[in-house]
């Protein structure tokens, strides 16, 4: 009898840790660079590979740091809800094409339009691995000193925008460098 109970007992034990995971939210993954310097980077541009970002040439303003790549289904959603926020010049958006081809890269903004002020590559996928990165989309908040004020996986949708990373972008703007 015996042999009977202790499988039956591993199975709801089981199925009641898989059941609490069901109701978890998978943007809440949360991030240990939160109220932490970004990790530095110095990486080619996308549309001038001779040229490179480093972390350095954006200190002193806020900007968004949004992964992408050309073959991820979730960008191709978030990305007229970017270009929207392009639109209105309320922060700096960079780009980091994440393990992917520059070509396809490429042909995707022309394609979708271009949001970023400016995209870098990452093809080996180091940048991102400092990141802490998860899958792509991702988007990061950076302030003036270069410190990661927030993180959001998944699809930057317009009440995500509106509600949180707005706000959150002019208190930053608002703050002394």
């Amino acid at each position: 009898m015996l042999k009977f109970i202790i499988p039956l007992i591993l199975f709801i034990v089981l199925a009641v840790f898989l059941a609490m995971g069901l109701k978890l939210n998978p943007r809440d993954i949360p991030s240990p660079f939160i109220n932490k310097p970004a990790p530095s980077f110095s990486a080619p541009k996308l549309n001038t590979p001779t040229e490179k970002l480093s972390t350095q040439d954006l200190k002193g303003q806020v900007w968004l740091f949004n992964v992408w790549a050309s073959w991820c289904v979730s960008c191709r959603e978030e990305h007229p809800i970017l270009n929207q926020l392009a639109k209105q010049k309320a922060v700096v958006i960079v780009g980091l094409n994440y393990k992917d081809e520059p070509a396809d890269a490429k042909k995707w903004l022309d394609t979708l339009g271009n949001p970023y002020n400016v995209s870098i590559m990452d093809q080996d996928g180091r940048i991102g691995i400092n990141f802490g990165v998860y899958g792509v989309p991702e988007t990061f908040v950076i302030d003036k000193k270069g410190v990661i004020r927030d993180k959001y996986t998944g699809p930057v949708t317009i009440e995500l925008w509106q509600q949180t990373i707005l706000p959150l972008i002019t208190k930053l703007q608002a703050e002394s460098a």
